[in-house]
């Protein structure tokens, strides 16, 4: 991450909170990188990237203002340094490809249960109205005991 373009080593989440938790952590920097911004920690003789999570590359952050609030708030550090040399913002393109399908699921299911509650409502305002019929339990069990009758008359012809 430094300008020769060598990556840091890296240090996972858990690692880097045992550190805050320690107050081990010295210092930090948060630094630009094509697409975003990194954090390195300083503690002891160490520099080393915060790591996305389960990879052993150097965590991104989209914007600034995150990776600060991230030094600030999860790392306890207040007074940090910024190097934006090798920022460039539109270097990675990032496209989720898997978003439109989400997006469209996601309506889906707002339009299916828009239509549900609107069935189900309609049900209900039928049921209060005396529009729609409604069976009481005895004449439903009255009516499956019929039919399962006819079932079983059926099954014992068929052998």
């Amino acid at each position: 991450m430094p300008r020769n373009h060598t990556p840091p080593d890296t240090i996972d989440g858990k690692a880097v909170k045992s550190l805050v938790d320690a107050h081990a952590i010295e210092s930090a920097i948060v630094l630009g990188q094509p697409g975003g911004w990194a954090v390195l920690v300083r503690y002891g003789t160490n520099e080393r990237a915060v790591s996305a999570q389960r990879e052993r590359r150097p965590r991104l952050w989209r914007n600034l203002n995150t990776a600060a609030a991230f030094v600030r708030d999860e790392l306890r550090v207040s007074r940090f340094e910024v190097d934006t040399a090798d920022y460039d913002p539109e270097a990675i393109e990032r496209k989720r490809p898997d978003q439109a399908e989400r997006l469209r699921r996601q309506r889906e299911a707002a339009e299916h249960d828009a239509w549900f509650r609107s069935e189900v409502g309609g049900t209900l305002d039928g049921i209060a109205n005396g529009t729609v019929g409604f069976v009481s339990d005895e004449d439903h069990r009255k009516r499956w005991q019929k039919k399962r009758a006819e079932l079983l008359a059926r099954a014992r012809r068929a052998r």
